[in-house]
């Protein structure tokens, strides 16, 4: 008895201990969303951009951390995202020849406006730093605990994206080619200047509608997953996609730790062919590549148990059957062992060293000398082990059902009851 009182008051005092370090790490950061700083931010009224062609910016000081809060909450990528690093000013009236605003976008952490340039070619500007107001549970506002969401965006590597299109390209898969940029304000920005002057984006290809950007020729249309699965109820058999780019491009996916690839994280490029249809898929969205995870709390909530998608880039994946996402199931599931094979083969023998090194020199020294040498050695140790990776990705994908809910994005996309199992279940 006197054991068990013992261990009862040392386990009281470890989960006060807890529950205290907890509050006192949430707490050293009072701000829930903050724009990226300029260097000298109190003489900003007094800068016309127009006669600079850059400028040093940090993406944001949101994430700056004390000794207590890198043990509650990881280190993880906070150096990056206070580091200044010099960015190209663009202006809209000038880009491409003239761009405006067509809409703002959508998305639970991103702001995001879409612009279209005289010839028709769709861009996106979405914002390097995030608001994930969205994403915090009522739960956590109630018990002042909203820091543990928004500081997990410290998990995220600001300037991925231009490192992960570089890494596409040598395997051949289809990529957004994202540029990052700093927007003043501007006149031609309208209504949205305060909420978008004076921040950093990456400026990108759209992964839906306007003119055809890609090489592919014969292209009818690039389209979100949900408008293909309803040109899939029009066309039937004489649609279908490129199954050996989408293996690639989710084992490319696993090499990089982009564990969040839900389907409105795709666009489609749809081309004709004789008298037939093929879809290309074209990921976007690369927000969590080499994801970063740390510290107690955050290490905790990736359990496996808690979110099993929710994953750290490491040497060694922990829970490969959590990355496999009901779009896979929904778009890979009939496809043969074999193509997964083929794909990790390719992936080896094309992202070669010299390829993985020459991606990662586009950042600036002080990222690259920071971050590259950790995320390197992972993707090359992921990249050794890709063949057997892949047949445990395809033996996962055979086990499970086919899906009995829609899709991300196609909760109102009116589909037939095999259409929404999986896309060749017609």
């Amino acid at each position: 008895m006197k054991y068990i009182k013992v261990s009862v008051i040392i386990i009281v005092f470890v989960l006060f201990g807890f529950i205290v370090l907890t509050y006192i790490s949430v707490s050293s950061t009072s701000n829930t969303f903050k724009t990226c700083e300029i260097l000298e931010e109190s003489i900003l009224s007094d800068i016309d951009f127009k006669n600079h062609d850059s400028v040093l910016v940090s993406a944001s000081t949101l994430y700056d951390s004390n000794s207590i809060k890198r043990i509650m909450q990881g280190q993880q990528y906070r150096n990056a995202w206070r580091t200044p690093v010099k960015f190209p000013i663009i202006y809209l009236d000038t880009l491409f020849g003239g761009s405006k605003v067509i809409e703002e976008g959508g998305g639970k952490q991103t702001h995001s406006l879409k612009i279209k340039d005289t010839s028709g070619l769709i861009y996106s500007l979405r914002s390097i730093n995030k608001d994930p107001q969205k994403l915090i549970p009522e739960s956590f506002r109630n018990l002042g605990l909203e820091n543990i969401i928004v500081d997990g965006i410290s998990a995220q590597h600001p300037y991925a994206a231009p490192v992960v299109s570089k890494l596409a390209v040598a395997v051949n898969v289809l990529h957004t080619n994202p540029k990052i940029c700093f927007l003043p304000k501007q006149k031609t920005l309208g209504n949205f200047n305060d909420k978008y002057g004076n921040r950093i984006f990456l400026l990108e290809h759209e992964t839906e509608g306007g003119t055809n950007w890609t090489s592919f020729e014969n292209v009818i249309g690039i389209m979100d997953t949900d408008d293909l699965q309803v040109l899939k109820k029009n066309f039937g058999k004489r649609l279908r996609i490129n199954e050996s780019a989408l293996v690639r491009t989710r084992l490319f996916d696993i090499l990089i730790g982009d564990w969040d690839r839900h389907a409105k994280q795709w666009g489609w490029i749809v081309r004709s062919e004789n008298e037939d249809y093929i879809a290309e898929p074209l990921p976007g969205d690369r927000d969590n590549a080499f994801f970063k995870i740390e510290g107690i709390i955050p290490t905790i909530l990736s359990n496996k148990r808690i979110l099993p998608g929710l994953q750290s880039f490491e040497k060694n994946i922990d829970n490969l059957e959590g990355l496999v996402m009901p779009f896979d199931i929904y778009f890979l599931k009939n496809v043969e062992q074999d193509v997964f094979e083929r794909q990790a083969v390719y992936l080896q023998k094309y992202m070669t060293d010299s390829a993985i090194h020459e991606a990662f020199d586009i950042w600036p020294k002080s990222i690259r000398m920071n971050d590259g040498p950790e995320i390197i050695s992972a993707i090359k140790e992921r990249r050794s082990n890709l063949v057997e990776i892949a047949f445990a990705y395809f033996d996962i994908l055979k086990k499970k059902a086919v899906l009995s809910e829609p899709l991300k994005g196609s909760e109102e996309t009116d589909l037939s009851e095999n259409l929404l199992k999986c896309f060749d279940c017609d």
